[in-house]
């Protein structure tokens, strides 16, 4: 499976932006999938992830109640929904594939995600 993240850019905090995360050369309902971001100097780190079905969502406490992750697996396609950004969310956000449908073992943990995008690079200015 390979995906493809896009939808980044510059935005003013406060503003808002949807990221996608489309998959090729197989299907993505087979897989849960995470939004994961890095900032400049600073470790992957999780930001929110959804179950094969989409009934299932989790966030990182950072972005809670601002973010949305959404899912259509027929068109092989993953989304977050970012408003009210922050300076703090600047970074380069990645997709990629847990090999648990219901997100089962520790799904924040990015060593335990499989395929990856290439990253979508958000800036956010003052």
């Amino acid at each position: 499976v390979q995906l493809q993240a896009s939808g980044g850019g510059l935005v003013q905090a406060g503003g808002s932006l949807r990221l996608s995360c489309t998959a090729s050369g197989g299907n993505l309902n087979n897989y849960a999938v995470g939004w994961f971001r890095q900032a400049p100097g600073k470790e992957r780190e999780f930001v929110a992830a959804i179950s094969w079905s989409g009934t299932m969502t989790r966030y990182a406490d950072s972005v809670k109640g601002r973010f949305i992750i959404s899912r259509d697996n027929a068109k092989n396609t993953v989304w977050l929904r970012m408003i009210n950004l922050k300076l703090e969310d600047l970074a380069v956000y990645y997709c990629a594939t847990h090999p648990h449908p219901y997100l089962d073992g520790n799904y924040q943990s990015k060593d335990e995600y499989t395929y990856w995008g290439q990253g979508t690079l958000v800036t956010v200015s003052s």
